[in-house]
């Protein structure tokens, strides 16, 4: 008797020619973000924040002039690789000085930015005069979060943008065939950090396969579609958008978790960049949290504090 298969079934078995991983390029990653966020902030009712947004992006990008970081341990990558495990884990890497350096930059060209409210050069400060194990102490709590506990909202931004520099320059010194990669990995392969959305993206080799793509590293991963990303049902998905709002973006719900993680299509918006975008549809979570949905995992740049 022939077997019927259905859409995931289908592009499940056909992913194996599928491009697995697409590592970041950090040359030009933060400058595309900080060119998109500028755009978005011209017509969003959260463009304060957006241009702040639009403002990390670009030390971020500044901050990369003249960074060298060490290779990679290769024996520790090849342990990794042999057991299926992140060679660059968010929790756990012993990280080098440089994301402090990295930090210094990226906070001090925040602090002189005009235009923002005083907090934002006084959270900076304050930040600075920090001792190093305490910045440290930042970022782990920061590392570990998934639910907002424990992190400092003000704080977050300026800290993420460093370990987001730092781990993205990492990631990038790795080879995608090595990285292993699970059918349903609900988490990054590169470094175990949670995804904050999904990009159906547009040109070969990826054209028309959803990646996850990862708050931290930048690193996307592909998954197949019509699957919830967080707990992997393939029944009760739906996508949800605001009525007369951006085609390139909807929220897929799982009736199961009552979970969702954005999506995004290049096809309707060649531009659209995953944090960028899932900052300026803020509109998008809120009706999904009326109607009983509640986010997989945070924006990195915009944390709210748990109930």
């Amino acid at each position: 008797m022939q077997k019927i298969l259905d859409p995931g079934q289908i592009e499940a078995l056909a992913s194996r020619a599928v491009p697995r991983l697409v590592l970041p390029v950090p040359g030009r990653l933060f400058a595309a973000r900080a060119a998109r966020l500028r755009e978005l902030a011209t017509h969003d009712s959260l463009g304060g924040y957006l241009g702040f947004a639009a403002a990390i992006a670009a030390a971020q990008q500044a901050a990369l002039d003249g960074l060298e970081l060490p290779p990679l341990d290769p024996a520790a990558c090849a342990v990794a690789f042999a057991h299926g495990m992140p060679p660059v884990p968010a929790r756990g890497l012993r990280r080098g000085p440089e994301w402090l350096a990295l930090f210094a930059r990226i906070a001090a060209a925040l602090a002189a930015q005009p235009g923002f409210p005083p907090a934002v050069a006084a959270t900076g400060a304050r930040l600075a005069a920090l001792a190093p194990a305490a910045l440290e102490s930042h970022a782990e709590r920061l590392l570990a979060a998934e639910d907002g506990r424990d992190v400092d909202p003000a704080a977050a931004p300026f800290v993420i943008a460093a370990l987001q520099v730092y781990f993205s320059v990492l990631a990038a010194q790795l080879r995608p065939e090595d990285v292993a990669i699970t059918e349903r990995g609900g988490t990054c392969p590169v470094c175990g950090s949670l995804p904050v959305a999904s990009l159906v993206r547009v040109g070969a080799p990826y054209g028309g396969y959803r990646y996850l793509h990862c708050g931290l590293c930048a690193t996307g991963w592909h998954r197949v579609r019509v699957e919830c990303t967080q707990c992997g049902a393939n029944r009760g998905i739906a996508y949800q958008s605001i009525e007369g709002g951006p085609a390139a973006i909807r929220a897929e719900t799982c009736d199961g978790c009552r979970s969702y993680r954005k999506i995004f299509y290049e096809e309707h918006d060649g531009a659209v960049e995953p944090i960028a975008d899932d900052l300026a549809s803020v509109a998008l979570d809120l009706l999904l949290a009326e109607a009983g949905f509640h986010r997989a995992s945070a924006n990195p740049l915009l944390w709210q504090p748990a109930d």
